[in-house]
């Protein structure tokens, strides 16, 4: 079993956590309370039988001691440690970040949860600002507030400033500022209802594309139904779906998924998965079928939380989203330009895989499969028809050579010195 330098640390930590004395556990596994003391403070090795009696006498797991804490807990915190603050040289302790997590496993875990929370609320944040620099429907409702409250502006000013106006204008100038007003209520009320959906709907979201991927997302992008034929149309009941465009667009990805189950039976998929390491190429060869059908199927996999998908239309329009931890998806807008997607648009048929750095406190790296399918659904004589792919899986946390740095979009980004950089940043500051 794999061990860290610290699995001494943990030891003594769970013995005086349990009350007991070191020659007390020391005679419950056979060994000198000497001999302990040199295990707890990691000056000796610890073999796997010695290992296995020492998890028994203090009632935790074998792993615990040798490992400590998950993975992820240390992500956390090193996310944690690069906050603001970090660069003072008072900043905290970075290469002591396992110590700290097995000799204070609870506040290790607070403290994790807390930054959590740090990074949910800023991503909402980025969100609400990409929505109001890129949302069509919010910038139409402000335009019709300002129009309405300019008209009235104009109409007041001209009845303030002239004295001799005729009783017949100024009739129709008393009209005209009843039906802008009325146009500025009826405006006004529009975008808040628009702004409180969140409050106000059954959903809370604010578009069918939204409404269609929180659907997906209900069903942990799994779609059971899919995978027999005489199964309900699982479309008809679900809350999330309120309008006609969500429903449409959801029943449109269930006959695709229908469709892809056909051709990639669950079972065999899977075994195939774990023989072949997950690789596309390899699965979309073995089973005749586009790549894009198997990054769907690879996304919608049971328990598939790991594995993210991005779609694109020909120019370039996010059509799915199927976020994964670490890798933000802009809600409104375009991507990275430097995503694979992208480059995969201008060379259909071509599979490209790349390592991502995806930018951010502490960044994290993604394995990235694009490819390009075209179609022509209209016939030879018809328009060719593009859609691209990108399949994200964790890649491995060491910097590997010829990775890609990446952001989610220019506008939330800290890459100041991107070549590829189209807007100025609202992190640029902070970055």
């Amino acid at each position: 079993m794999a061990r860290t330098a610290l699995t001494g640390t943990r030891i003594r930590a769970r013995r005086a956590q349990l009350g007991l004395k070191q020659a007390e556990l020391a005679r419950a596994i056979g060994v000198s309370p000497a001999y302990l003391n040199l295990i707890e403070h990691n000056r000796r090795p610890v073999s796997d039988r010695l290992l296995t009696a020492l998890a028994g006498s203090l009632d935790i797991g074998a792993a615990a001691l040798a490992q400590g804490a998950e993975p992820t807990l240390f992500e956390a915190l090193r996310e944690a440690a690069s906050g603001p603050g970090a660069e003072a040289s008072d900043g905290p302790e970075t290469d002591r970040i396992e110590e700290f997590a097995g000799r204070y496993p609870g506040w290790a875990a607070l403290l994790a949860e807390r930054q959590g929370r740090i990074l949910a609320l800023e991503r909402t944040i980025e969100a609400l600002t990409e929505r109001l620099a890129h949302d069509p429907q919010l910038s139409a409702s402000l335009h019709e507030v300002l129009s309405a409250v300019t008209s009235i502006r104009s109409t007041a000013a001209i009845l303030a400033e002239t004295e001799d106006i005729e009783p017949e204008w100024r009739a129709r100038f008393h009209g005209n500022l009843r039906d802008d007003s009325e146009r500025l209520a009826d405006a006004a009320e529009a975008l808040v209802g628009y702004l409180d959906a969140g409050t106000d709907r059954e959903t809370g979201l604010s578009s069918p594309q939204e409404e269609f991927e929180a659907w997906l997302a209900a069903q942990d992008f799994h779609i059971a139904a899919a995978e027999g034929p005489a199964a309900p149309d699982p479309t008809v009941t679900a809350p999330e779906l309120a309008s006609a465009g969500s429903r449409m667009l959801a029943r449109t990805w269930l006959a695709r998924a229908r469709a892809d189950a056909a051709a990639l039976p669950l079972a065999p998929f899977v075994r195939a998965v774990a023989q072949t390491g997950g690789d596309p190429g390899v699965l979309a060869a073995r089973f005749g079928v586009p790549p894009l059908a198997v990054f769907r199927r690879l996304a919608g996999l049971p328990g598939s939380r790991m594995t993210g998908l991005v779609l694109c239309d020909g120019a370039g329009a996010l059509t799915f989203r199927k976020p994964v931890e670490g890798f933000t998806l802009p809600r409104f807008g375009a991507g990275c330009p430097l995503w694979p997607l992208y480059q995969a648009l201008s060379r259909p048929g071509s599979a490209i895989r790349a390592t991502l750095e995806m930018a951010g406190r502490v960044p994290r790296r993604f394995l990235a499969y694009a490819f390009c399918q075209a179609t022509y659904p209209a016939g030879f004589d018809g328009p060719q028809v593009l859609e691209a792919g990108m399949l994200l899986l964790p890649a491995e946390a060491a910097r590997s050579p010829g990775e890609l740095p990446v952001g989610a979009t220019c506008r939330i980004c800290p890459r100041t010195e991107c070549p590829a950089r189209r807007e100025p940043s609202i992190l640029s500051d902070a970055a």
